[in-house]
């Protein structure tokens, strides 16, 4: 096939984010070919490029976040640097921020400051309450917005709520400020002007409970409850058993034509009508079919049920993904300086998906090279 650039070759990005939203959402446009140029305050930086473990002296996590991207270091207290932010900024297709409501404007970069001299201008603030409402300016994490948006008492612990050891907000945030600014953007090529695009990461983690929170909220049925339920654990068919050796099968066999292939390659037909069962007859095909997946060791069991088309699949360890032929096979994992790196998950059809290879860069590594790029070499330099 002739040589296709990707897709987003030659967009320009400003990334004034830290830590994990707005950088992961600037990583799938760095992977879709924009050049992303980095913002950073001189001397300190992005808070992850200190964040243990370290490789390297650099935080790992800046190092997966970053790659594919380009730094500056500019102090927007300053009034020259922020002279030259202003100047890239009229250059910028697009502008991501994770500030707290608020402080854009108090430095002179508000909206309205920044599409005077560049209508087309796509502005991307990602928060954690949204830019209005009564928690706009409160402070918080994952753990806040997955509690305020109700994902995080669907999530069933020993005792209660279960505790997430994944930014399930975060990076839905990132993925919805992808969406927002490329619709922002289609917006602009028919109108030449550009949008304030508005994420707010709770909002952002609601979606993930779509199907639950759906029916309810259009009065089809009582409110969802965490251990209850299809997905809940409540129903044979849609669980995870422990095997013998301590490892653990996800049986997501929801249709029919599923779960009655599981009970085939068990030699268990007579569990099939019971399936999507609730009350006792759960409880009791629940444990059965947990007696015997405890019988084999998960590798046996894996073995055992590649052939068969029912929806059962291993719980892999994190250790153990690279390497997993699934992968190895889509090529989702590729070598960097530092280690390997994980593609941002949009793909072509027509071949390979795009992936920005530049590692992660030092702080303000990039300053001459952007100035020159972008301004043609005017602008402050670095002391």
């Amino acid at each position: 096939m002739p040589f296709r650039p990707p897709p987003l070759a030659g967009l320009k990005v400003l990334d004034l984010s830290r830590l994990l939203p707005g950088p992961y959402a600037t990583l799938v446009l760095a992977d879709l070919g924009a050049d992303v140029v980095k913002v950073e305050d001189p001397g300190v930086g992005d808070y992850s490029r200190y964040l243990p473990p370290l490789v390297d002296g650099q935080g790992a996590l800046f190092l997966a976040l970053n790659r594919g991207k380009r730094s500056v270091a500019l102090d927007l207290k300053k009034p020259d640097d922020r002279e030259t932010f202003l100047d890239l900024a009229a250059k910028a297709d697009v502008i991501v921020e994770s500030f707290r409501p608020g402080v854009l404007p108090k430095l002179g970069l508000s909206f309205e400051t920044l599409t005077q001299r560049h209508p087309g201008l796509v502005l991307c603030s990602l928060s954690g309450y949204g830019q209005a409402g009564p928690l706009s300016h409160r402070a918080g994490h994952d753990l806040d917005y997955l509690a305020l948006g109700g994902v995080l008492g669907l999530i069933d612990g020993r005792d209660g709520p279960g505790h997430p050891n994944v930014q399930i907000a975060d990076v839905t945030g990132g993925l919805v400020a992808v969406s927002g600014i490329l619709a922002a953007l289609l917006e602009r090529s028919r109108t030449g002007h550009g949008r304030w695009v508005d994420v707010s990461l709770t909002e952002s983690s609601m979606s993930v409970a779509a199907m639950l929170a759906g029916p309810f909220l259009m009065g089809a049925g009582p409110p969802p409850r965490r251990g209850e339920g299809v997905l809940g654990g409540e129903c044979p068919a849609y669980a995870i058993y422990r095997t013998k050796d301590g490892r653990h099968l996800a049986v997501a066999a929801l249709e029919p034509k599923f779960w009655s292939a599981f009970c085939a390659a068990l030699g268990r037909e007579d569990l099939e009508p019971f399936g999507l069962s609730t009350g006792a007859d759960s409880a009791r095909v629940h444990a059965e079919v947990q007696r015997i997946l405890g019988q084999r060791s998960l590798a046996d069991w894996t073995e055992l049920f590649a052939p068969h088309d029912c929806c059962v699949e291993p719980v892999l360890d994190p250790a153990e993904v690279a390497a997993h032929p699934l992968h190895l096979g889509r090529g989702t994992f590729f070598p960097t300086p530092h280690g390997l790196a994980q593609r941002t998950p949009l793909r072509f059809a027509d071949g390979e998906g795009p992936a920005a290879l530049r590692p992660a860069p030092p702080l303000g590594s990039s300053q001459a090279e952007v100035l020159a790029d972008w301004l043609g070499g005017q602008g402050q330099s670095p002391a």
